[in-house]
């Protein structure tokens, strides 16, 4: 043990940020997502500074910041607004515990978003973020039926391709290839129904028969299984981290009005698509036309700069409860971090750089982006290009015909991304996919250079896979 304590003391006296930030990094952090070769014992690309669009790598590299984060640093790096902000409440109130006290913040900040939601959404518990708030939206639903009386009715629904988190209920839900191959879940409580994604619909399907498909799968599915047992349908308006699908028109008002009719809670995930990524505060209503019973957020929230997520709830939901005859019932679930005032004031803050112009920008500039990222499909490799606001998939296939991934190469999104960072941009590689997501902020030449590095990026790309007789395009 003292020699232990010995080796972390000689290795902390001799860090210096950056150059041994790579060495430490392999010694002692653990990364997200990580693979059981390498658990414990990698380093990613370190990133040191950002501004606006751009971040700067290690080497001084500037780059795009394609993600723009992971979908969040939606206004930009380095904004002082949100850094003043932030600093003058944790002078002012740095905590305080949410179980005997509140704050400012956090209720002006509740006002605000519920201003921005559609129907009756007019609450909102805090959470710390995306999977929390998931999670939040999954236990508040099994209270509200054990309160009203239906123990039975906890079911959820979700879809292939989902992705809505980490924690245990939250990732159980999850539909994406390899997230559940080696890990555990509540698999007795979820029902998964097919990806909207009308790329992948059966050959000759029609756009109007793919659609009707889905809706049907979903009906019969209440049927099968009895509306008595389900509780919530969980589904992201975009499937974002499943490739950007973005679901036939219609689909999802006709399955809100199933849920309705089937008294099957209605839990729109928008912890990607809310607070600008497609123009609006929130997605569900202005681009979609559904009222959920409830919608969750992160993300964006606070554009990255401080860990922030929150569920927002129907009223109708709330008045169900308090006139139910068990008005000792509890809820009994909440965080440290619950309704943080640092957190709800860069919220503030943020959102007041979205209503006085960023959500703007990002409607006018929403069409170019698309517009452009659609012109890579003159490029053999890529199979489609998809996307909705300032979000986008170029998906890679072997066969345009066939739809077939590179069943010999399924990591071409990494060989991409690594070419387009030599380039000059960061982006966000899922196997054969390429997501773009960027700061909201960005200009049309900006977008020009991110899309003219993502087209050399795929160039060279394809080149490498035919050298390699992996693709012959």
């Amino acid at each position: 043990m003292a020699a232990a304590r010995d080796l972390k003391a000689t290795e902390m006296a001799g860090a210096e940020p950056g150059d041994d930030a790579i060495e430490l990094a392999k010694r002692h952090l653990i990364q997200p997502w990580p693979f059981a070769g390498s658990v414990g014992a990698e380093a990613r690309a370190l990133i040191g500074e950002g501004d606006g669009i751009y971040i700067t790598d290690s080497t001084g590299k500037r780059l795009i910041d394609g993600p723009a984060g992971m979908w969040c640093v939606n206004v930009g790096h380095r904004r002082e607004e949100l850094a003043k902000v932030m600093y003058d409440q944790a002078m002012a109130l740095s905590y305080n515990t949410p179980w005997y006290t509140m704050n400012a913040p956090s209720a002006e900040l509740a006002m605000r978003i519920a201003g921005h939601a559609p129907g009756d959404l007019s609450h909102v518990f805090y959470t710390t973020g995306g999977s929390s708030a998931v999670e939040t939206a999954l236990r508040f639903m099994q209270f509200y039926n054990n309160v009203r009386g239906r123990p039975e009715k906890k079911l959820i629904l979700s879809r292939g391709g989902a992705y809505h988190g980490s924690t245990y209920l939250s990732a159980s839900l999850n539909g994406r290839p390899r997230d559940r191959d080696w890990m555990d879940g509540a698999d007795e409580l979820v029902i998964k129904l097919s990806s909207p994604d009308p790329f992948r619909r059966p050959r000759g399907m029609s756009l109007t028969a793919f659609t009707d498909f889905l809706v049907d799968q979903f009906r019969d599915m209440i049927a099968r299984v009895g509306a008595d047992k389900i509780g919530a349908f969980v589904g992201e308006p975009v499937q974002a981290s499943g490739g950007v699908v973005v679901p036939p028109d219609g689909y999802l008002k006709r399955i809100r009005e199933i849920c309705r009719d089937n008294d099957i809670l209605y839990v729109s995930d928008e912890v990607v698509t809310a607070f600008g990524r497609l123009g609006h505060v929130f997605a569900s209503g202005d681009v979609f036309g559904i009222d959920p019973d409830m919608i969750t957020f992160a993300k964006g929230v606070t554009s990255g700069y401080f860990p922030l997520g929150g569920v927002i709830i129907s009223e109708r939901l709330l008045e169900e409860l308090r006139r139910s005859n068990h008005p000792d019932a509890m809820f009994g679930h909440g965080l440290t971090y619950t309704s943080h005032p640092v957190g709800c004031a860069v919220a503030l803050k943020n959102l007041d750089l979205l209503e006085e112009g960023v959500l703007a920008h990002t409607q006018a500039v929403a069409p170019y982006f698309q517009a452009q990222l659609k012109t890579l499909e003159e490029l053999p490799l890529v199979g489609e290009v998809r996307g909705m606001g300032l979000m986008g998939c170029v998906e890679c296939v072997a066969d345009r015909e066939s739809k077939d991934p590179l069943q010999l190469d399924k990591d071409v999104g990494k060989r991409i991304d690594a070419h387009c960072h030599e380039l000059g941009l960061l982006v966000r590689p899922l196997i054969n996919m390429c997501v773009m997501s960027p700061p909201l902020v960005i200009t049309r030449e900006q977008i020009d250079d991110m899309v003219g590095i993502l087209h050399e990026g795929i160039s060279r790309t394809m080149d490498d896979l035919r050298k390699e007789g992996v693709w012959r395009g």
